[in-house]
């Protein structure tokens, strides 16, 4: 009997964490992979070991699904890129009318090393957080280049991956309400208390909706997508 094996790119973030926790409620056996590439946000890669560890701790159904942890070093896209997200430059937005915390060929990056690692594993979906609905408009997270992303690896790698991307059509309200879906308030308060999502990194500050500066596009997006769930929940 062939066993369904996924690989999450998994940053540490809510929707990262929200398709790990879909991942692992459809599949059998579950991998990660997280991506240090110099993010100016680094703290973003110690929670992803807290979030792993409670899931392995809290969340029985879950446990022995949840395999290996992988982390794949880019340091290259630090090197190439000139952006918010990678140096410590005021966050706004361009003459394109894309933020500045848009890193090119991040994506793009991301899912072939993510695709190359599934190759060597045995993993046949892979999942990713982009989204079209509530977003900052990178281009690279939209739904026609995770397709066309799709195409290249199994070209590419004579493979037939399926590249899965839950959460591309729905807002961070639909979000939160999908994972208290998937894991109930614990899950939420996991979300709340872990994931980070704030591009300057800022842990020091706590909001309802969790750990961030507040104003950077990331922790506007997480704000009001929790406002919007809890006036939904009301």
């Amino acid at each position: 009997m062939t066993v369904s094996k996924a690989l999450v790119l998994f940053s540490g973030g809510q929707d990262s964490t929200t398709c790990l926790a879909l991942a692992l409620d459809r599949h059998e056996l579950v991998e990660t992979v997280g991506f240090d590439y110099g993010q100016r946000h680094q703290v973003e890669l110690g929670q992803r070991e807290i979030i792993l560890k409670s899931i392995r701790r809290d969340f029985p159904a879950w446990c022995e699904r949840l395999g290996e942890d992988h982390v794949v070093r880019i340091e290259a896209l630090r090197q190439i890129s000139q952006t918010a997200m990678t140096h410590d430059i005021e966050i706004k937005t361009g003459a394109s009318g894309l933020p500045n915390t848009f890193v090119p060929g991040r994506n793009l990056l991301f899912l072939t090393f993510a695709a190359a690692l599934a190759y060597r594993r045995g993993l046949k979906y892979i999942f990713g957080g982009m989204c079209e609905t509530d977003y900052s408009g990178y281009p690279d997270c939209r739904d026609d280049t995770i397709k066309a992303m799709q195409l290249a690896v199994n070209l590419g790698m004579d493979a037939r991956f399926v590249l899965e991307t839950p959460l591309m059509w729905i807002d961070k309200s639909e979000t939160f309400r999908l994972a208290e879906a998937l894991g109930g308030k614990a899950l939420i308060d996991l979300i709340v208390e872990e994931t980070h999502s704030c591009y300057l990194g800022e842990r020091a500050l706590r909001h309802e909706w969790g750990y961030g500066c507040g104003t950077c596009p990331a922790c506007k997006l997480r704000a009001d997508g929790w406002r919007k769930y809890k006036a939904s929940s009301e």
